[in-house]
């Protein structure tokens, strides 16, 4: 039995320990916000928040969540930057844009007043293909200003 928490919530699994986060939270808890890329933690699609650290769920075995807080999209809402993406209209397919508001959020958190420097440091991992780049970190250093 593996014991972590979940957006917030207590959660037992009994699964296999290498099994993939991703697939436990799609799967078992019907949470549909972290995408399946490239199942290699390359593309940046699946990432969520572990302790706070930004991560690929899809390589991320669930026996490394012992008794750690799992934050998967579901669970950030509301955040300034998602309503920056908005007003930004940083996102336009959308597939890729979970994982880099879960990227983003992480780096507000250490940094709530970043550069964009910092903004596109902490983006480089995520592979978008509808060429939004600009307008996201436009969005996320918005974001990072929302409490001025």
């Amino acid at each position: 039995m593996i014991s972590f928490r979940l957006n917030g919530e207590d959660r037992e699994v009994d699964a296999d320990p290498d099994t993939p986060l991703l697939y436990l939270l799609r799967n078992e808890f019907a949470l549909m916000g972290a995408r399946f890329g490239c199942g290699l933690g390359l593309c940046g699609a699946c990432f969520v928040h572990v302790d706070g650290v930004s991560v690929p769920s899809c390589d991320t075995p669930i026996w490394s969540l012992e008794g750690k807080n799992v934050l998967t999209i579901e669970g950030l809402s509301p955040h300034p930057v998602q309503q920056a993406f908005l007003d930004e209209q940083a996102a336009q397919c959308g597939f890729c844009v979970t994982g880099i508001i879960m990227s983003a959020a992480a780096l507000l958190e250490r940094e709530p007043h970043p550069s964009e420097t910092a903004v596109v440091d902490a983006l480089d991992r995520h592979l978008c293909r509808c060429g939004a780049q600009n307008r996201m970190v436009k969005a996320v250093l918005k974001a990072g200003r929302s409490d001025d």
